[in-house]
């Protein structure tokens, strides 16, 4: 404002100033008239550009015009004063007086970053229509239009929050008009869908039935699923990638499409018997109690089931998994997985197990003997309760029931007890087996005299065979010469084959020994020199004729 009075003194001095000079200084009236004309130009100009930054926005706001804003309006459209519609870009703009009769804001350029969207809000525009609850959508390919304020506000804009969002990117808009907050993108990684619920329709209502039925299975959940584009759960969901849709139109339900594992553990206290081996040999048992604990990321505690009056925890896991088509469906009867789990699989499944471990006759034991037949009835009665969510069983295991230690405790005495019988079996045979070693190697030691005493045993045998031989060919020798005896006795006479025998006898001996017939039985003296009387009286008193003369008598009696 002090511009134009500065402009407007110029000006009034430019024309009052000169008629007032004197004669002599009339010479001066045309310069001093033009200079104060360039000063009152030159401050209208000084009032009439504006320069704008690169990464800013100028905005708008007229204060001095004659027409004021209607009733309900927040943005001029046609030079009322108040917020302009009308924004200026980056550079110098030349506006008669801009300075003077707008004022001029310059505000940074709004971007929305990787990652994230924006959602635009119009603080003017025309009023949502009656049961409306977000402003129109504009199309990604009208982003531009809907974004130039004059367009949006002559067009049909709706204040309120816009259902068309920004992707990444900076945008140049009036800031007057439109509020900008950034959220999320809804990101689907691989192994997940996401199931859109919609608050918003852009269909025609023709188009949008109120329900469309299940016609997979008959069940008695309600899946009021709805096409793409109506009010409710979309039939079709989308897969990996990343989507900006609006967050207050546009609700999205991650479900994981990957096999899931659910577990039931913990949660209970178990009893142990342990057994040990004493040094007599004897078995004693001691018992503890244990706290079983649930893991944080169980489904819930071990299911709890009463056998024969005993207390039995079970624990268990089951592999589920959703169909991308089946999605819809588990977000529209239930809500997500967590919600499956909670109020459809661990009621089921607590009353399935009580019921197979209730029925008349079953032992605890069984437990763990027809465990496979117990999973197999447990899975079959569990999967249509499931399917009814849009939840496929994929199996059901169970791990080794807690059986109470009091019904184990007998089996693993005689098991233990077994166990020992082999283990001192094994002990004999590995002393027995100690024993040959020992033997074997004092057979190595004395390997030489063992060499010699076999070959002297070898020559012993062989001597022995010798002599036998021997002593059989003498007799043989012996019956022969007997057989010849005999037969010289009955041809000679036995006292002659006596005598003869006899002489054979004495002529062998006095062979072997020539001595005996020398030894003389008396002492004889010669009575002459070359007498004979002494040689006959030594030979007829030898050994010899002493001999003969005892075997005549022996042979004639």
């Amino acid at each position: 404002m002090i511009w134009m009075i500065v402009a407007a003194i110029a000006l009034v001095l430019a024309f009052v100033i000169p008629a007032k000079l004197p004669e002599q200084h009339k010479v001066f009236k045309a310069p001093l008239q033009v200079g104060l004309v360039i000063v009152a130009v030159f401050v209208v100009a000084q009032t009439s550009f504006v320069h704008i930054s690169q990464d800013s926005i100028g905005h708008l706001k007229k204060i001095y015009g004659f027409k004021d804003l209607p009733t309900g309006q927040i943005i001029a459209r046609d030079g009322e004063k108040g917020p302009q519609a009308d924004v200026l870009g980056p550079g110098f703009h030349i506006i008669p007086l801009i300075k003077i009769q707008y004022q001029v804001e310059e505000l940074p350029v709004p971007e929305v970053p990787d990652g994230q969207m924006g959602i635009l809000t119009a603080r003017d525009g025309q009023p949502l229509r009656s049961g409306q609850f977000l402003a129109r959508g504009w199309g990604q390919e009208n982003i531009n239009e809907m974004l130039d304020a004059k367009t949006f506000l002559t067009g049909n804009g709706q204040k309120g929050t816009q259902l068309t969002v920004l992707p990444p990117g900076k945008y140049r808009f009036n800031r007057y008009l439109f509020e900008l907050d950034t959220v999320p993108a809804v990101e689907v990684d691989t192994g997940e869908v996401a199931v859109i619920k919609s608050n918003v329709q852009t269909l025609e209502d023709g188009d949008c039935p109120q329900v469309i039925p299940d016609l997979e299975t008959n069940d008695d959940l309600s899946t009021p699923v709805v096409p793409k584009g109506c009010i409710g759960v979309w039939d079709e969901p989308y897969m990996p990638g990343n989507y900006y849709l609006n967050p207050r139109a546009y609700k999205a339900t991650i479900i994981q499409t990957r096999a899931q594992s659910w577990t039931y553990q913990g949660g209970y206290q178990t009893r142990k018997i342990d057994l040990t081996v004493a040094e007599d040999g004897g078995i004693q048992q001691r018992a503890t109690t244990i706290d079983v604990s649930k893991p944080n990321d169980a489904a819930d505690r071990a299911i709890i089931t009463n056998v024969e009056g005993w207390r039995v925890p079970i624990e268990l896991r089951l592999l589920v998994e959703v169909s991308p088509k089946d999605a819809p469906r588990v977000v529209a009867s239930v809500g997500d997985l967590n919600a499956v789990e909670n109020k459809i699989a661990t009621p089921s499944v607590r009353s399935v197990l009580r019921n197979v471990t209730g029925q008349e006759g079953r032992k605890v034991l069984q437990l763990i003997e027809q465990r496979e037949e117990m999973e197999n009835y447990t899975e079959q009665a569990l999967s249509p309760e499931l399917a009814k969510a849009g939840v496929t069983l994929k199996e059901v295991r169970m791990a080794d029931p807690v059986i109470p230690p009091e019904l184990l405790v007998a089996r693993q005495r005689e098991q233990l007890a077994g166990q020992l019988e082999t283990t001192f079996q094994q002990e004999k045979l590995a002393q027995q087996e100690r024993i040959e070693v020992e033997r074997q190697k004092a057979t190595a030691d004395q390997q030489s005299t063992l060499v010699k005493a076999e070959i002297e045993k070898e020559a012993a045998k062989q001597r022995k065979e010798t002599l036998a031989l021997e002593g059989e060919g003498e007799k043989l020798k012996l019956i022969e010469i007997a057989k010849g005896e005999q037969a010289r006795a009955e041809v000679l006479g036995a006292r002659n084959a006596a005598q003869l025998a006899m002489l054979k006898e004495v002529l062998a001996a006095a062979m072997e020994n020539p001595d005996i017939i020398k030894v003389p039985t008396v002492n004889v003296s010669s009575g002459s020199e070359g007498s004979l009387e002494g040689a006959a009286a030594v030979l007829g008193a030898s050994n010899l004729v002493n001999m003969l003369r005892d075997g005549q008598n022996t042979a004639n009696p």
